[in-house]
């Protein structure tokens, strides 16, 4: 390919619409363009990236006994509502792009194959005999975002592959997810990505475990905790830790009881009750007022008792709601905290925010017009573990001093809903403290059990004869996340550094004068050998002047330039090396020789 015929337009500055070094440099390099918000074209030099990527992916899937198919992105919203997903897709969440055809009938565009592919299992897929099989699309997907942002990160239409697996026990299943584990480590070495593989939370897609494959870099959007002894890595929604012990309630209160009162004028906040009085915040305990919302119409309110050193972890929130509700009232839809004025608008007395205690009755809830007239209500470990504390008095201006579970008021259900923190000590070794990264999420394997198949009847006859749900995984990678990724951790102040394995060229041969007959000619003969090598090459020969055109090698991130300048006149080349900057001077018939060797290193070292 020549660089004059790639419609290569490259930009001196960075777009104002892109925040992270990525996103610019894609921009920058003439990779992607904005179409929409969160909608971006892939043009020649990205296609061929996606491309590779997706190739290694292949070869990794079928490596792995995989099967490649095509699912419609059209998929009818009755296997949604059969799942009991398609209200919190998009009444809740609201992810999906979602419409109704002429005839009046709902259709989702698919962001993700759950439903369509499980249907489809539960038509073929009759007998023990044809089990296990593991099905594989790479496909563009469609998430309506709320805040599109960071190109290619978090856009609204995006390339992924994403695989389903079927089986007829749960072994069978334990023994594919760990097959996936091992070929999604190998397609991030392949191409390039130093990646962290960490506990996560199974979110919408549900199932008993599920791991993110994290490619680590400072503009990733999610918190990594591991362990300095690298045996435990989650994302923080997942992670569990051992909070900082309490320090006991002392000083003469008397504990035990309800609690002392103690005018607290003004401090509504933990920070401004223990500046004023001494306390330390794990002796205090901090209660909030939340309401979930359920596809059924349900509306729920929500007391959550946490130590007042801790903060709420939405997700392990939302999760444990999810189990307590959603067989009775459907999908939750979201949480969100209430307010004076919704409390208000709602019907309620005045509740005394910033001042309440977990002792608060239900009674606060008798006039509520559409809500629950009962609390759900939960607390955290770290909570509940206090023999003593102090807490709002339900009373404005007021807390109270020495309280106790039980005396107070019954104890919540103890339920894990703590964020975990850097610094918090491991509970495999209370020796070793979390420590903190950031990371971008490019992979996700899921142990679905038997959720989608029970929902949607997809079932089998097992050896002996009895019909049973069919056991399910599924395994998502996000094919151009994973391209910008890659150039989040391969760039410097000078563009683009593309592993070999999935540049869009591999070498970029650089004529600096191509008014030049004896540079042109060169160029042109080294362009034809490489080509006849199988060397994946792009030739510049635009008449740009020399400067241009390295600064536009550099920023495309070709990881091996060729330039062919004033030497040519005596057969002499320049090679370079685009991530080491390494150059080396050579005569143009040796340039083979010392290039290829190098090169396929560079291809096997990451296979």
């Amino acid at each position: 390919m020549r660089v004059s015929r790639l419609m290569l337009v490259t930009l001196r500055d960075d777009p104002a619409e892109a925040e992270i070094p990525s996103h610019k440099l894609l921009l920058r390099a003439g990779y992607i363009r904005r179409v929409a918000s969160g909608i971006y074209a892939y043009l020649p030099l990205m296609w061929r990236v996606l491309q590779k990527v997706s190739r290694v992916v292949r070869q990794e899937m079928d490596r792995a006994g995989a099967l490649e198919t095509l699912l419609p992105q059209l998929q009818p919203a009755e296997l949604w509502q059969r799942s009991g997903r398609w209200a919190g897709y998009t009444a809740g969440e609201g992810i999906m792009f979602h419409l109704e055809d002429r005839q009046g009938r709902e259709l989702g565009l698919g962001p993700t194959h759950e439903e369509v592919i499980t249907a489809l299992a539960g038509d073929l897929l009759r007998s023990y005999r044809q089990l296990p099989v593991n099905l594989y699309q790479i496909q563009s997907k469609f998430r309506d975002e709320i805040r599109p942002r960071f190109g290619l990160m978090r856009g609204r239409e995006f390339i992924m592959k994403d695989a389903y697996s079927f089986h007829a026990d749960e072994d069978s299943l334990r023994q594919t997810y760990a097959e996936m584990d091992q070929a999604y480590r190998r397609i991030f070495a392949r191409c390039g990505l130093r990646a962290v593989a960490v506990e996560a939370d199974s979110g919408a897609i549900g199932g008993s475990a599920s791991q993110e494959f994290m490619v680590t870099a400072e503009a990733g959007e999610d918190l990594i905790l591991a362990s300095g002894d690298g045996r435990y890595a989650a994302n923080q929604e997942r992670a569990v830790s051992l909070a900082p012990e309490a320090v006991a309630l002392l000083g003469g209160v008397r504990a035990g009881g309800q609690g002392e009162p103690l005018a607290t004028p003004g401090q509504s906040s933990i920070e401004d009750l223990c500046s004023a009085h001494g306390f330390d915040p794990t002796q205090t305990v901090k209660v909030l007022l939340l309401l979930a919302r359920f596809e059924g119409g349900h509306q729920q309110p929500l007391l959550v008792s946490l130590r007042g050193d801790q903060q709420l972890n939405e997700v392990k929130l939302a999760n444990a709601v999810t189990a307590r509700g959603s067989a009775e009232h459907g999908a939750l839809l979201d949480i969100s905290p209430l307010s004076a004025e919704a409390a208000a608008k709602e019907g309620l007395e005045p509740i005394p925010f910033g001042f309440m205690g977990p002792q608060l009755s239900d009674g606060a809830l008798a006039a509520a017009r559409s809500w629950s007239p009962r609390f759900l209500r939960l607390a955290d470990p770290t909570a509940t573990a206090l023999e003593a504390f102090v807490c709002g008095a339900n009373t404005m201006d007021s807390h109270l001093v020495g309280a106790a579970w039980g005396s107070l008021c019954p104890a919540p259900e103890s339920v894990d809903l703590r964020a975990a923190q850097p610094g918090d000590r491991c509970q495999h070794d209370p020796s070793q403290q979390l420590e903190a990264s950031r990371g971008i999420e490019v992979g996700h394997i899921f142990q679905l059990g038997r959720k989608y198949s029970e929902a949607l009847d997809a079932r089998f006859t097992n050896e002996a004869g009895v019909e049973e749900a069919l056991w399910m995984g599924c395994y998502g990678i996000g094919v151009s996340r994973l391209a910008q990724a890659a150039v989040e951790q391969h760039h410097d102040g000078n563009g683009i550094c593309w592993p070999v394995s999935i540049a869009p060229f591999e070498v970029i041969v650089v004529v600096a004068n191509g008014a030049d007959p004896e540079q042109s000619n060169l160029g042109e003969h080294l362009y034809s050998q490489l080509q006849q090598a199988d060397v994946d090459v792009l030739l510049d020969d635009r008449g740009e002047r020399a400067g241009v055109k390295f600064k536009d090698a550099d920023l495309i991130g070709i990881p091996w330039r060729v330039v062919v300048g004033r030497g040519a006149a005596t057969g002499l080349v320049e090679l370079v090396e685009r991530t080491s900057g390494d150059k080396r001077e050579l005569p143009a018939s040796e340039l083979l020789a010392a290039l290829l060797p190098s090169l396929e290193s560079q291809r096997q070292g990451l296979l």
